[in-house]
């Protein structure tokens, strides 16, 4: 069988590339700003709308200030955020080492915090919260359209 002739090394192209990318990020309050921007670059890269990618932004602070606040686990766990672009959908996801679930609570004009997931389940079009399959921690998610429909 003939050897094809050496050349140039060929590049895929932008719309080839993986559009799936996972961060670990270690449990601190400065991780949550770090994924803020890592997601508006990344959501840059893919060409996702500008309007999506300020919704996403918002919800994934949400989620990882949820993570950095309330999962009471030992220092040194990290914190992993996953975001997939798939057939017109961004779904942005937090995985962290607690196991309780997220549930939405009803928050007073007076409180100073308690509407996060409020938020994601107004502004994301789908959430969810599940415990991770290895039976440690948790992964709370949200999807957002990013196509025209």
């Amino acid at each position: 069988m003939p050897t094809p002739p050496a050349g140039p090394a060929s590049r895929p192209s932008p719309s080839a590339l993986p559009k799936d990318i996972e961060w670990r990020l270690p449990r601190h309050a400065r991780s949550v700003g770090r994924a803020r921007t890592l997601l508006r670059e990344q959501a840059t890269s893919w060409k996702v709308p500008d309007e999506v990618t300020t919704t996403a932004v918002l919800l994934l602070s949400e989620l990882m200030t949820n993570a950095y606040r309330h999962a009471r686990v030992s220092p040194g766990r990290e914190m992993w955020v996953r975001c997939v672009l798939e057939a017109g959908r961004l779904r942005v996801s937090v995985t962290d080492a607690n196991d309780t679930l997220p549930t939405p609570r009803q928050a007073s004009p007076d409180d100073e915090s308690g509407r996060g997931l409020a938020l994601v389940a107004a502004l994301g079009d789908t959430w969810g919260a599940e415990p991770r399959p290895c039976g440690v921690g948790k992964t709370v998610w949200f999807e957002l359209r990013a196509a025209a429909p």
